[in-house]
């Protein structure tokens, strides 16, 4: 698919060089991040997650592509580095 559009987003540039670093450090761009966001919209026929005004529920995280339905364990981020650890040199 050609890519013949582009959007243009202001924002804080902290914010900006934050999110650009955060999806550096996953192996992919800040817009294919926004391009992958805009597919999954699509294909969902609404956002990819669920929006809410409060950032937590009864003060625990929730899997927002689950409607909420799924609490997510306190410890849930234990094994992260483990992890990435798996995938240096991919």
């Amino acid at each position: 698919m050609a890519k013949e559009a582009v959007l243009q987003v202001r924002m804080d540039a902290d914010m900006k060089n934050k999110v650009e670093e955060l999806y550096k450090e996953m192996g992919t761009s800040f817009s294919e991040a926004v391009r992958i966001f805009a597919r999954q919209s699509l294909n969902d026929n609404a956002m990819p997650f669920t929006v809410s005004k409060n950032v937590l529920l009864d003060k625990k995280r929730i899997i927002g592509i689950a409607d909420g339905k799924y609490d997510i364990p306190d410890n849930i981020d234990i094994d992260n580095d483990e992890v990435l650890k798996m995938f240096e040199g991919m």
